[in-house]
């Protein structure tokens, strides 16, 4: 599990983040800093160096993965999608807590939810429940 959380990511973190993402979903599986840096640069100033090295601490943070790639550059994969980094972050709260604990906080949280969020939650439920059914014979 990564050592730092996505929702804990500063504002710089986050758009490297999400540009490695998006790179991700041009079909790039592993990008250079220099393609970072030249997709950060449509919406701000940064200095090549300041990519390389919030890349460099996200990747010691485990939320990119770096490996060695041609020359002396690093290549960068996420270490997951968005929604899988953002559902560890959400495990990683209620890891640990006793299940009084864990059902008061998940209360709060559906107590401040919209109908939206609560429809979203139902739907989501109902294809967890969907996928156990299947994987355990049929069996609920």
């Amino acid at each position: 599990m990564p050592t730092k959380t996505i929702n804990k990511l500063g504002e710089l973190e986050r758009a490297v983040m999400d540009q490695v993402w998006a790179l991700g979903e041009s079909g790039e599986p592993s990008v250079s800093v220099r393609q970072v840096h030249e997709g950060l640069l449509r919406g701000r100033d940064l200095a090549y160096t300041t990519v390389m090295t919030v890349m460099g601490r996200l990747a010691d943070a485990g939320l990119l993965v770096k490996e060695r790639g041609s020359g002396r550059a690093y290549l960068y994969a996420a270490a997951g999608t968005r929604e899988e980094l953002t559902a560890s972050s959400m495990l990683g709260q209620l890891q640990g807590l006793p299940s009084a604990d864990r059902r008061a906080a998940m209360l709060h949280f559906l107590g401040d939810a919209t109908a939206e969020e609560i429809a979203d939650l139902k739907a989501a439920l109902a294809e967890v429940e969907k996928r156990h059914g299947r994987s355990n014979g049929g069996r609920s």
